[in-house]
């Protein structure tokens, strides 16, 4: 939405994510996300931790239900979303304002971990799934997996017929007459 503050967070899940439902029966996951920036000393020659910022997201309907099923406490995730500012009364009758993330994307670190990623049924984001490209996010509990890229099977985001040319070695119906190796 025009106007609207996005940020990306990389950090660790304090805690589960707690799942829930409106009374209208739309899911949404909320967790947070503690992100502690780091700096180089140059006189001391060491690493400090700044203070951290612990950020408390939402995400909802289908999205909700996937982070619920796969992130789990102290899993390190890359967090995409936009900022939202709201007040309230608390118990006390004291006025509150908290700033809080709207997550749009979500998914697991992967720089010192493995993630195995099952697609599920529903319509992609932006226009729908058509194909190619990063197709969701779940981890097993052994912490074990890896990504899926690209094209489950029809034809590609961009209407081009899967494979290509019987002599293309970057093909992805065909064989090769090389290794795992590419030809230069």
């Amino acid at each position: 939405m025009a106007g609207d503050t996005v940020i990306t967070i990389i950090g660790n899940l304090t805690a589960d994510p707690e799942m829930r439902f409106t009374p209208s029966g739309a899911a949404v996951a909320s967790f947070t996300i503690a992100s502690t920036p780091r700096t180089f000393n140059r006189q001391t020659n060491e690493w400090q931790d700044a203070e951290t910022l612990f950020m408390r997201c939402s995400i909802w309907r289908d999205a909700a239900e996937n982070v619920a099923e796969s992130l789990t406490k102290g899993m390190r995730v890359i967090a995409q979303g936009r900022l939202q500012q709201r007040s309230y009364t608390d118990r006390e009758g004291a006025q509150r304002t908290v700033v809080e993330m709207q997550v749009d994307e979500i998914g697991p670190s992967l720089r010192r971990a493995k993630a195995q990623v099952t697609r599920t049924g529903g319509q992609g984001g932006y226009g729908g799934n058509q194909g190619g490209g990063y197709q969701g996010g779940a981890q097993n509990q052994g912490g074990q997996g890896g990504g899926s890229w690209g094209n489950q099977g029809g034809q590609s985001g961009y209407n081009a017929p899967r494979g290509g040319a019987a002599d293309d070695p970057w093909a992805t119906g065909g064989s090769t007459s090389f290794g795992d190796e590419p030809p230069f």
